[in-house]
């Protein structure tokens, strides 16, 4: 995958972190796009604003994206490395691409993914870094919360 291309994609995930981090939640956001660009569904954690726990990133893009017939050349963009719960999710609906904007604050299942045939791109993206050390310095509480810790 063409990097910029992959950078301008994780620009709309990063603008739904953003968005997550001012309503008070975690920063994490995620995008899906088609094969051909289209942009089919972006969200962002949203555990803590509507307190449930399965609204991981992914899963609210994925949600948003609404039934597809195949998700086979799909590429899930998110901000931050995918947990083993949205990384079961990108596997079991055959999603072929995940970009990762950052691994350094957490290195979810990206690893799992790519030893099983996803394509992975992770960027390790200034901002995606910044966003989620200031977040976990700000609220480690949370952040363990939300990491299973």
């Amino acid at each position: 995958m063409d990097e910029a291309q992959a950078r301008a994609w994780l620009g709309t995930a990063l603008a739904e972190a953003r968005a997550g981090l001012a309503e008070g939640g975690i920063p994490v956001g995620a995008a899906l796009y088609a094969a051909d660009g289209t942009l089919l569904g972006r969200g962002r954690n949203r555990r803590v604003q509507d307190g449930d726990p399965s609204l991981h990133a992914e899963t609210a893009a994925f949600r948003a994206a609404g039934r597809q017939r195949s998700y086979r050349g799909t590429t899930m963009v998110t901000t931050l490395s995918p947990c083993w719960y949205c990384s079961g999710l990108v596997r079991q609906f055959g999603i072929g691409r995940v970009v990762v904007g950052e691994a350094v604050t957490f290195h979810g299942g990206h690893g799992w993914l790519a030893e099983h045939g996803t394509e992975i791109v992770v960027l390790d993206d200034p901002q995606c870094v910044e966003l989620m050390r200031g977040f976990v310095r700000e609220r480690p509480e949370l952040w363990r919360e939300d990491i299973g810790e």
